[in-house]
Order: structure tokens, then C-alpha cells, then sequence
């Protein structure tokens, strides 16, 4: 039989990430490291596994399909997915106690325990379903989440009991909520204390927040969800904190929530009290205050400020062992790791996370090139760069351990590699599929800006061969950086490319990696600058490859792409002659209030910004070939946005293809429809690049 298409292929092994290690956890006394993998390139499901750092042998220690448990999704772990573009199934994620010594984790909605040392597993009688189980530094006790309530279970299944509920119908305790959770990267809403004898909580009233309705209309009998969506220039969630202890009393923590309503994180941590972040509704101000636990009192700490908005990044605020204070700042043009009052880096490197503090302080950051990702060790008198292979590196440490996760465009698959020291101790296996492809890629800088873009040409392609159809295929908005120096991530590109196209990447300004001024460059304006970037790269590349033929130019793009694909032949047809718009914002009104009004404000005291980066208005310019393609059940960018563009264009009598994708949420994850899917963009591309009148 032959073997299956790339299409085939990349949607049976989710992109060529099945079976590739994930989620590292480097015990606290540096004995063994646990990952979660599936056994196969093809398996979804991820048990959880132990890699012994004294011999570099594996253990499983937790296998889904032995434990009986099913794979039962709850509407809440099914949205908690979603947030966290979860498409695994199995153990989809875990959490230890300080030592490392007890591990704990749900299979539908089931709470488990694993001893890390013996790998005795054992079902623990929590009340269904069990969401975000996290038990305290010592091990002792389980707490976790439940039908709102925030519970509690001894590590050996006694005592389980509520130990804070909800009083009200529309609030939860110990939740992130959807701003949280989509935006803010904040995935959690409790923390325990370091010695376990409390928590800090969050308690979300959703009550504040407008009913959307969610319906499937390929399956009219099904009830339509209700579900709290806070549009931009709508009423958020109230969210507010209380420290509370294991006998169930608790305290409020007061802060000024009325002019800092946004909670961005909180640490706790035995160096300190408790650190929460906070930030206005125009994310103009953050603060960093300390808690008493005893009172709830707050103190500042800390306030940043920015003319546009204070960018959040992963790992801050903390403490150091002896009590100073480490955050990121934005600040003489790089994103510095500032320790106390001193800064610790400056220009060129831009700081992209914190991933550990100890003697020194371990980070993610890229320097010149923002196209790789390296780890850095970081202390008030130097930065030594830790990771030194060009390509993008992420890192987790426990004591004396530091796991490594690379990929690189060299390799076909991540290299994750244990070092105790200096010196590496073992290699954790990838059992993902290798894709098979000639990869035909170049990184180049292009124009003026020198923005930062991939060019990937057939892989048989040799120079002076004929023009070539050339396909854009950006995501081209904040945060989602495209061009890395990696092979994942272009796979599906090369496809198109392979398919008979020159297709061009290209992150432009607002992209990660290049600084605070380039990332505010689209502040109110997320139509101007991303589309202006495509364009002129597309025209650089071509000065330097004529073979791209800018009679037929496409783009295609999912998201924020999706937006830019349909902005760029609305208001560029001069340059583009056909557009693939998949699940893309169209009004922005109608996205959420945490991003949408970062970049342009309140669309009650600037309805002419939101105006004005709209799709609608632009609809009746249409003359390009558009294919608008949007998941029925989308609870992120919802389906009303493609409803309304393709009404806009019918008004206009602006002929358009319109594919929903029934049953699909904000990302494809069923095989055939994955598959399918870019089979149909071939075709599409095809026919609307073939049509002579397009030049």
C-alpha cells in the first residue's frame, strides 16, 4: 500500500507532536525527572512517566489505559482545554508536592495519586468531577476543584470535605476565569501556602459578565450553551482573593479592585509573603503587592507603568532565597530582568520568561536573533548563555537538574536532554513520528524593518527554474511567533510549498521577540502595521527570488491570521488575489475585553479605532476570491464573526465561498476534517489562482 499523504499523516499525529515528551518536573531532590508521552506517534493518550537521573532509565508510572479510567470530558475540562489548546488525551497534566515525592492528576474526572518513588497508584474517593488537583508542599493533602467549590482530601483518601463553596449561583472559588486563563496565561486560581497551612484563592463572580449562547447548528436538537463571554467594552468577571485556612475560615485580601480589577498571578513562596500582580482595566498599570496573610492587608510593592499597556511575561513577580524582588521590566529597549532595584540584563537580550530562581536565576530569552530562544543563567554580575545549539530551547530546573527541550532546524524532532552540573545525564526518548520531508527553508531578513521571515520553495526547487505561485501564510499578530529557528512549525507550510507555491512567513511588528517598541507599534491600530509588513516583506523577497510570480499572490491564515488574510484583500486586492480566512476576528467588538482592549482601547470612548480596524466596512470592496472557513461550535473567536462577514459581503453582492466546519471548535482536532481541510485549501488556491482576471 502506498504511504499516507502529508495531510493524512499530520492530522493522525496532531502536527508530529504525539508521543514527543511534555510537561517536565525535575524533583526537588534532584532524583528523577517526570514527563508526560504517549507511546506512539499516533497514540493521544499521555501517561505519566519517571526518568531515574542516577541510572537515565524510564519508568512508567501511570498508564491511562491500565487504570480502567476512560477519557469522560466535563464541559470544564473540556473549556480548560481549550484555553490551553489541549488536544492529548489521557493525563493531560499533573501536579507534585515540593519534593517530588507524590504526584496527582485526573482521568475523567477522577482524582489520582501516584508515590513517584514505588509507582503505587491509587484512586483517591474525591467528589466528581475533580478538576486541578494540587496537593500541598509536604504531600499531605489533596486540594482540588468541584462543581465550584475548592475541596480538600488527605493523600490517603480520608476527610474529604468542602472547604470553601459558592454563594451564588455564578461564582466559583480556586478557578481561573475565561480573561485569566485566554489572556493572562494564568491557568490557576489557588495557591498553597509553603508550609500547608492555607491557600490563597480566587473567588470569580461571573454574575457581572453578558449571557452568549452557543448553539451547533449542525445538531438542532442539542440545547444551545450559555456561556459568560466578556466582550471588549462589556463587564468583566469580579475576581477577588481570600486566604483560607484548612478549618475553612477565611479572609479577604484587600486590594483596590475597583482600579485594579485584572488579578494577572499570584507566587507564594517560603521567601516572603504572598506576591499577587494586579493591573487597571487599560492595562496601563500594574502593581506588584505583598499580603498579610493574618489581615488580608495589602502593600505595594512595586507599579509599572506604560503609555500603552504593561506587558505580562511568565515567572514574575517572585522573591530570591534572601526576600528581593524579581520582575521583568520594559525598559531602554529590551524587556530586563530587574532583581530588587538593580537590573540584571539590558539591550540585547529581551527577557521573555523566568523559569527558575535559586543562587541564580534561570531565563528564556533571545538576543540579536529573535528567531531563536536560548536559556540563560543570570546573576547581578554576568549572563551566561546556557544553550548554545542555534535554535529554540525551553528549560525546566529542580536543584542541581536542568531539563532542555530543543528543537532546532536540523532535527525532525525535539531533543529534550537531562544535565545534573555541566554535565549531560541522560536523553529522554521521542517517540513521535519523523515527517520525511525535504524541507526547503530559508530565514531572511527583509526590508527596511528587517522583519523577520521564512521563505520555504518546493523542496525539488532549483534556482532559475519558472515563477511560482507565491502563498503568504502569517499569523502576523501579537505573541503567536511564526519564524523561529526550528523545523516544527513549518511543516505544513513546506505541504503548500511542495503543492506547486513559494510560500512566505513573515512575523512584523507586535511580534514576540524583538522589544517593547516593536511590540507596541500596533497600539490602536492591528490592521496598519501587521498588513504593511506582509506586504513589503512579500515585495523584498521578491527582489531577491524572482521566481515568485506577484501576479498570483494568496494568503491564507487562522485567527489573528485569518483577520490579516481577509484584511489584505479587502483593502490590498492590488497585491493579493485570493485569501483563505479561517475562524478569523472580524469585529473586534466581539472578541474578548483583556486583548481586544489592550491594542485598541474601549470601544465605548473609541468606537472610531474599532471602526476602523473592522472588517465589515471593507466588505463591499471585495473582489478577490475569498474562502471563509470557521468551526460551528467556536467558543473563542465565535462563530458570528464569519456569519456576519459573509452577510456583509452578500449585502454587497461580493461572491465568496463560506465552509463551516460542524462540530469544530477554535481548532480542528478530528483526523478526516483536519486532513480534508487542507486538501480543500489546495484546491481553492488553485482554481482562484488560476483565473486570468485576477491580475
Amino acid at each position: 500500500m502506498p504511504s499516507a499523504s502529508f495531510p493524512r499523516r499530520s492530522a493522525r499525529t496532531q502536527g508530529f507532536t504525539l508521543g514527543a515528551p511534555r510537561t517536565f518536573t525535575a524533583t526537588g531532590d534532584g532524583t528523577s525527572v517526570l514527563f508526560l508521552r504517549s507511546a506512539t506517534g499516533t497514540d493521544r493518550s499521555n501517561a505519566l512517566w519517571a526518568l531515574d537521573t542516577a541510572t537515565g532509565q524510564e519508568r512508567l508510572l501511570a498508564d491511562p489505559a491500565a487504570l480502567q479510567a476512560g477519557d469522560e470530558v466535563s464541559a470544564e475540562e473540556q473549556a480548560r482545554r481549550e484555553r490551553l489548546r489541549e488536544r492529548a488525551t489521557g493525563i493531560t497534566g499533573y501536579a507534585t508536592d515540593r519534593a517530588g515525592r507524590l504526584a496527582v492528576f485526573t482521568l475523567s474526572g477522577r482524582l489520582f495519586t501516584v508515590d513517584v518513588a514505588t509507582g503505587a497508584t491509587r484512586e483517591l474517593p474525591a467528589r466528581h468531577p475533580v478538576a486541578d488537583p494540587r496537593p500541598d508542599p509536604d504531600g499531605r493533602r489533596i486540594a482540588y476543584l468541584s462543581g465550584g467549590q475548592l475541596r480538600l482530601v488527605e493523600a490517603d483518601g480520608s476527610g474529604d470535605r468542602a472547604l470553601v463553596e459558592p454563594d451564588g449561583p455564578d461564582i466559583t472559588w480556586g478557578a481561573a476565569e475565561f480573561i485569566a486563563a485566554e489572556e493572562m496565561d494564568r491557568h490557576r486560581g489557588y495557591w498553597w501556602a509553603p508550609d500547608g497551612s492555607a491557600l490563597l484563592v480566587a473567588r470569580v463572580d461571573e454574575s457581572p459578565v453578558q449571557h452568549w449562547y452557543l448553539g451547533d447548528p449542525a445538531d438542532p436538537a442539542r440545547r444551545p450553551t450559555a456561556v459568560r463571554y466578556p466582550a471588549a467594552g462589556t463587564a468583566n468577571a469580579d475576581v477577588s482573593l481570600a486566604v483560607v485556612r484548612l478549618d475553612g475560615s477565611r479572609v479577604d485580601v484587600d486590594w483596590d479592585r475597583g482600579n485594579h480589577p485584572y488579578l494577572v498571578t499570584a507566587h507564594w513562596s517560603e521567601h516572603g509573603r504572598p506576591l499577587i500582580a494586579v493591573q487597571t482595566r487599560d492595562q496601563r498599570t500594574q502593581l506588584v503587592l505583598d499580603v498579610d496573610p493574618g489581615s488580608g492587608v495589602t502593600s505595594e510593592v512595586h507599579r509599572d507603568t506604560d503609555p500603552h499597556w504593561v506587558e505580562i511575561k511568565p515567572g514574575w513577580p517572585a522573591w530570591t532565597p534572601d526576600g528581593r524582588l524579581v520582575r521583568i521590566s520594559a525598559a531602554d529597549g529590551a524587556y530586563r530582568l530587574v532583581v530588587g532595584d538593580q537590573p540584571w540584563t539590558s539591550a540585547p537580550l529581551q527577557v521573555r520568561g523566568i523559569i527558575d530562581i535559586g543562587d541564580d536565576i534561570l531565563v528564556s530569552a533571545s538576543a540579536e536573533d529573535p528567531t531563536q530562544v536560548h536559556l540563560y543563567r543570570v546573576t547581578a554580575t554576568g549572563v551566561e548563555q546556557v544553550t548554545r545549539e542555534p535554535g529554540v530551547h525551553t528549560g525546566t530546573r529542580g536543584g542541581d537538574v536542568l531539563v532542555v527541550a530543543s528543537t532546532t532546524l536540523d532535527e525532525p524532532r525535539t531533543r529534550v536532554r537531562v544535565h545534573r552540573g555541566e554535565k549531560e545525564i541522560a536523553e529522554i526518548a521521542n517517540n513521535a513520528e519523523t515527517h520525511g520531508m525535504d524541507l526547503n527553508i530559508q530565514l531572511l531578513r527583509l526590508g527596511e524593518r528587517d522583519l523577520r521571515s521564512a521563505l520555504l520553495l518546493p523542496s525539488g526547487h532549483r534556482q532559475g527554474d519558472g515563477p511560482l505561485p507565491v502563498l503568504l501564510d502569517p499569523y502576523g499578530g501579537p505573541h503567536a511567533q511564526r519564524v523561529l529557528s526550528r523545523q516544527l512549525g513549518y511543516l505544513t507550510s513546506q505541504w503548500f510549498a511542495d503543492q506547486g507555491f513559494a510560500v512566505l512567513v513573515t512575523d512584523g511588528r507586535g511580534m514576540a521577540g524583538r522589544g517593547p517598541d516593536w511590540d507596541r507599534a500596533i497600539a490602536g491600530d492591528l490592521a496598519g502595521p501587521p498588513l504593511q509588513d506582509q506586504v513589503d516583506a512579500l515585495h523584498a523577497a521578491a527582489e531577491r527570488h524572482p521566481e515568485l510570480d506577484l501576479r498570483r499572490v494568496a494568503i491564507r491564515g487562522w485567527s489573528f491570521g485569518g483577520y490579516l488574510a481577509a484584511l489584505a484583500v479587502l483593502r490590498r486586492p492590488d497585491v493579493f488575489h485570493a485569501a483563505i480566512v479561517g475562524a478569523g476576528v472580524v469585529d473586534w467588538r466581539l472578541y474578548d475585553t483583556h486583548y481586544t482592549e489592550r491594542y485598541l482601547g474601549d470601544p465605548n470612548t473609541a468606537p472610531q479605532v474599532y471602526e476602523a480596524n473592522s472588517l465589515l466596512s471593507d466588505a463591499a470592496q471585495l473582489r478577490r476570491p475569498m474562502l471563509v472557513v470557521h468551526g460551528t461550535v467556536d467558543d473563542n473567536v465565535v462563530l458570528a464573526h464569519a456569519l456576519r462577514l459573509s452577510s456583509a459581503l452578500t449585502a454587497a453582492a461580493r461572491p465568496h465561498t463560506f465552509l463551516p466546519l460542524p462540530g469544530v471548535s477554535h481548532m480542528p482536532t478530528d483526523e478526516t476534517t483536519s486532513e480534508n481541510l487542507l486538501l480543500l485549501q489546495v484546491d481553492f488556491l488553485r482554481r482562484a489562482l488560476a483565473d486570468p482576471e485576477i491580475a
